[in-house]
């Protein structure tokens, strides 16, 4: 592979610390560098200064004064679906609720029903086109789960889907397994009998297949309770497949506490967090931290409560940010757009807001050791924007297409 230097970098905001994740304050602090250049060699982060410097025999990018951040890592995604949903968007313009249309049997049912009529080619086709979009708009590591198929086979079909996208996207790939993310239509009226196919034929399925890498439960009000979310979470653990929980978006389900008893990497959602739960993620964090991530998006496009996110980060916790890209409650995987939300509304000052979208992002995924940041060594991730007088014009145009050049494993994004 080739080396890269990158010249005439107004600020470039660099790692030299090397945290898996950062807590609370932390999160106010980044490392800065004026008037700076990089160096990338053999698709990872070698090297950086702001002294003139001259390296023969390598390519040379002008970033014409642009500002040089990590790419971001999208932690909860379900962007392998059939269609959009945009008869439910107007349902919810006329008064309807999530949980109301879900009830009716649209929501996650009506994308599982046109799920099952595609074939495996026509998801891959429709899930690059978002890839492709993804990845223009600075996202460098992502995670897609499964979910829209609560079939064994169809979900299957899913995880093939996002295996074949990491075999050949460029961008890094984390595929989770969402077979319990509500009762398929053919065990309506037997939720005990559908986590027993979850438990007993998906799983191992799964497993056998080697597709996923991490599991995932709808722990909420009306969905899976939080014993039942413990046995599939004990049970994906035997096929290696750590938990990451969907947890008190709609209701205090507990899905934050049976995250933390069965050692999930992270909880997501969290609307209706409580301040126990806050309390029960801060005591998990003197062991194997799991991760807080709000998705701000989604509070947006549903008019519900935001996380507490200021909450959070003021009892010292990880927190992270993600898009929830999904046909239904979020169809967005913009994540400078979630960044802006996140200090719009959930009062995250710029920094904090950039660190839960990168590196706290990647830890949601088990992947901060090579994302989330611009740190020697790392996978060389990142983006050029148009100048900028400092980081806060970022969330400050919440619209402005400011990303000018993507760059992923060190190869610039055509």
């Amino acid at each position: 592979m080739e080396t890269l230097l990158i010249k005439n970098i107004g600020t470039l905001v660099v790692d030299n610390h090397r945290k898996k994740y950062l807590c609370g304050d932390e999160m106010r602090q980044m490392e800065c560098i004026n008037h700076a250049w990089l160096l990338v060699e053999d698709g990872k982060f070698k090297d950086w200064g702001n002294s003139p410097v001259s390296i023969p025999s390598c390519r040379e990018i002008d970033a014409c004064g642009g500002t040089v951040l990590p790419s971001f890592c999208d932690s909860h995604t379900h962007l392998v679906y059939a269609d959009s949903r945009e008869d439910e968007f107007v349902d919810k313009i006329r008064g309807l609720s999530y949980a109301e249309i879900a009830h009716r049997g649209g929501g996650i049912l009506n994308s599982a029903d046109r799920l099952h009529e595609l074939s495996e080619e026509e998801l891959y086709l429709q899930a690059m086109t978002r890839i492709n979009e993804i990845i223009r708009k600075g996202t460098g590591a992502v995670e897609i789960k499964s979910g829209y198929g609560l079939n064994t086979d169809d979900e299957l079909k899913m995880l093939r889907v996002i295996r074949r996208i990491k075999d050949t996207a460029p961008l890094k790939v984390v595929a989770t397994f969402l077979g319990a993310h509500a009762v398929g239509r053919a065990y309506a009226g037997r939720q005990a009998d559908y986590v027993d196919l979850v438990v007993n034929e998906m799983i191992p399925e799964v497993g056998r297949q080697q597709l996923a890498d991490y599991i995932d439960v709808f722990c909420d009000e009306g969905f899976f309770t939080p014993a039942e979310t413990a046995r599939m979470l004990k049970a994906g653990m035997e096929w290696g497949m750590r938990g990451k929980i969907h947890g008190q978006e709609l209701a205090d389900s507990g899905g934050v506490e049976v995250a933390v008893q069965n050692g999930a990497l992270s909880v997501d959602h969290l609307e209706s967090m409580t301040n126990r739960d806050i309390s029960l993620l801060r005591e998990s964090c003197s062991q194997s931290p799991c991760i807080p991530t709000a998705l701000p998006g989604t509070s947006f496009f549903l008019n519900m409560p935001f996380a507490p996110a200021r909450k959070m980060i003021s009892a010292g916790l990880p927190l992270a940010i993600a898009s929830d890209y999904n046909p239904g409650s979020t169809p967005s995987g913009d994540m400078k757009f979630v960044v802006s939300l996140a200090c719009i509304k959930m009062r995250l000052l710029p920094e904090e807001a950039l660190h839960a979208a990168t590196l706290n992002s990647a830890a949601a995924m088990g992947l901060s050791s090579d994302y989330g940041s611009i740190a020697r060594g790392k996978v060389a991730n990142f983006f050029i924007t148009t100048p900028m007088r400092s980081l806060n014009f970022l969330p400050y145009a919440y619209t402005s297409p400011v990303i000018q050049q993507v760059f992923l494993a060190g190869s610039p994004v055509q």
